[in-house]
């Protein structure tokens, strides 16, 4: 008899799993920020959304859930108004800092 394992089953990589804290989604964002990449910050919008619940958070911001799935969807460009919302209603607060 052969001892054939069955193959290992890969769960793809939620980030919004580990954004259990306001730390961690503090640590998250400004290493998103760092990277200059607008796609990528609305990217970790939507994850720490998630890891919130989309629903609490388009509420929040005073948008429809489905508004908010779409401003944060890949290759959409959201209005600064709409972002800006967003990062409230999660509680971030964008800072700047001397290069």
């Amino acid at each position: 008899m052969s001892n054939t394992k069955a193959p290992l089953k890969l769960v793809a990589f939620d980030a919004a799993r580990y954004l259990d804290d306001d730390e961690a989604i503090a640590e998250y964002m400004t290493a998103i920020l760092e990277t200059n990449d607008p796609d990528l910050l609305l990217l970790a919008l939507s994850d720490v959304a998630r890891a919130k619940g989309m629903a609490q958070v388009a509420k929040d911001a005073g948008l429809g859930r489905e508004s908010l799935y779409k401003a944060l969807a890949p290759g959409a460009k959201p209005r600064f108004e709409t972002v800006m919302k967003v990062a409230n209603a999660l509680g971030i607060k964008f800072t700047a800092q001397p290069v």
